[in-house]
């Protein structure tokens, strides 16, 4: 009976302790955030991003050993959030110009809306900071299923999914570097460069009249 008695009380605790963790992760994430979007990633320190938090330096070690880390966290973040639209976008589409155009489309949107929310990296800096996450990951094979997927419905020929797969993230995250530094980001224009380029190769790419505008 005594021991029935506590176990309510244990997992109130629990619950409680559970909650605290998940607030302070969410304090660090978002005091990160803030910080590299003000001093830019490479100039962050961790010190820097604990500064901006009312913790303890020690908790933010039980969280992260380092700012790669905090950054690693944000990408999940950003790819838990965009996978179901990328995946709602694709699924609807009867062609594969849509397919590819969509997917395109549907993460330059959300590159451009959330571009303030997501700390830009130098090109020395991109190296260093890994891709290869859970969420991230868990995206690529989301896209190389659904190529799959298309290829047995008749959408594409025969292609090597694979290869097509890694084309398409490529293009993708190269593009969303450029779209970011840009004063006046075109999702738009990216889209259908990259569609363009995928579908028909150079030769298919649109003439540009003007000179590339300046970062």
């Amino acid at each position: 009976m005594e021991a029935q008695l506590r176990r309510p009380v244990e997992q109130r605790v629990a619950g409680k302790r559970a909650q605290a963790k998940e607030q302070n992760r969410r304090v660090i994430l978002d005091a990160a955030r803030q910080v590299f979007a003000e001093l830019g990633y490479g100039a962050t320190t961790v010190r820097d991003i604990i500064r901006a938090t009312p913790l303890a330096s020690g908790t933010f070690y039980n969280y992260f050993r380092s700012k790669e880390e905090v950054f690693q966290a944000m990408r999940d973040e950003t790819a838990l959030a965009l996978r179901p639209v990328l995946r709602e976008a694709r699924l609807k589409c009867e062609t594969a110009e849509a397919f590819v155009s969509e997917t395109f489309r549907a993460f330059f949107s959300y590159v451009v809306e959330s571009r303030a929310n997501l700390p830009k990296l130098k090109r020395t800096e991109a190296v260093h900071v890994r891709v290869d996450t859970i969420e991230v990951l868990a995206g690529f094979e989301e896209l190389r299923a659904d190529l799959d997927a298309a290829i047995g419905r008749g959408l594409f020929a025969r292609v090597d999914a694979e290869f097509l797969t890694a084309s398409m993230v490529g293009i993708a995250f190269e593009l969303a570097d450029v779209l970011q530094s840009r004063e006046t980001p075109d999702p738009e224009a990216a889209t259908r460069f990259a569609t363009a380029l995928v579908m028909g190769g150079l030769a298919a790419l649109p003439k540009r009249e003007s000179p590339v505008p300046a970062a």
